[in-house]
């Protein structure tokens, strides 16, 4: 059983590489702060976690055809354009702002979207788990093939959370580099509007790439 874990955990590893992932941890953590980079990524590894795990249970009790479980793999690729025109339609509309301001002596620099900065974190969290939700729909194929490689071990919350813990490991790193990103990169509103839009462009680009694959 150990060894179903670590392949479990593998697999959370290198599924977490897929660019649709990385992307969506990008749109949501360009101009964030430490604090809130953690807990968007940590929170998009469970809702994407949990989701695989209900679909994975109903398609061990429903044999679904393929072309059914391929409408996953749309939905997913659909969310991450909708990211991605939202991002562009933030940018166009200059709807995205930065905000300078001093702290105990520090300079500290706010990104927000709209006409008011806040520092609630729990509409970025929840947004995050539930995009990390919708996308998971499009890594249950996976997740089944795994688990038939572990000689027809049912899927169990232990496994998600090994799962869970390998795509963690990938978007807490790749977390880290948006955090530098923020830092040296983000410090004027020119470059602000720069990096939005070319995260909105690559989103769209790898959910059309996703769908006409």
């Amino acid at each position: 059983m150990e060894t179903a874990y670590f392949l479990i955990l593998w697999y959370g590893i290198l599924h977490a590489f897929g660019p649709d992932h990385l992307t969506a941890i990008a749109d949501f953590s360009i101009g964030k702060s430490m604090k809130k980079t953690m807990l968007i990524t940590l929170m998009f590894a469970f809702g994407h976690g949990l989701s695989l795990f209900v679909f994975a249970k109903l398609l061990e009790i429903y044999e679904l055809p393929e072309n059914v479980m391929a409408y996953g793999d749309i939905i997913s690729s659909s969310v991450i354009i909708g990211m991605g025109v939202y991002l562009l339609y933030m940018v166009i509309s200059d709807k995205i702002h930065l905000n300078k301001h001093m702290h105990e002596g520090k300079e500290h620099i706010h990104i927000y979207f709209g006409k008011e900065h806040s520092h609630n974190d729990s509409v970025a969290s929840t947004s995050a788990w539930t995009i990390g939700a919708l996308m998971g729909i499009g890594g249950v194929r996976g997740m089944l093939i795994t688990l038939g490689v572990l000689n027809g071990h049912a899927v169990d919350l232990t496994m998600v959370m090994a799962f869970i813990v390998g795509v963690s490991i990938v978007f807490i790193s790749f977390g880290g580099v948006i955090l530098y990103l923020n830092k040296e990169f983000l410090t004027n509103k020119t470059n602000v509007r720069r990096v939005f839009a070319t995260a909105g462009v690559v989103s769209v680009a790898v959910g059309a790439n996703m769908i006409l694959a």
